[in-house]
């Protein structure tokens, strides 16, 4: 019996593309919030909504990504388990 496959990984360039966009995108947010022309206290809000929107999108990643991981996981043991049912269970043998 095959077993499921990996899940699959992302490729180098996959993975830069994300980082640079990231980084583009945060620093173009950076930019305009130095230049806009507020107040002090708007420019502190908006930096610290920025901060949090940048956490938050990470922790919101990670949990996403363990969710698939424990998806994995769980279908790989349930695999294992059908796997030694069949192994243990002989068709040819015939029962009295």
């Amino acid at each position: 019996m095959p077993n499921t496959p990996a899940p699959s990984k992302n490729t180098p360039a996959f993975f830069a593309q994300a980082g640079v966009s990231f980084a583009v995108s945060l620093l173009g947010l950076l930019f305009a919030l130095l230049y806009l022309p507020v107040d002090p206290w708007v420019r502190a809000f908006l930096a610290m909504t920025t901060l949090f929107l940048v956490s938050s999108s990470f922790t919101l990643a990670k949990v996403v990504r363990d969710a698939q991981d424990d998806k994995y996981v769980i279908s790989r043991l349930d695999q294992a388990r059908f796997d030694k049912v069949l192994a243990e269970h002989d068709l040819t043998k015939t029962h009295p």
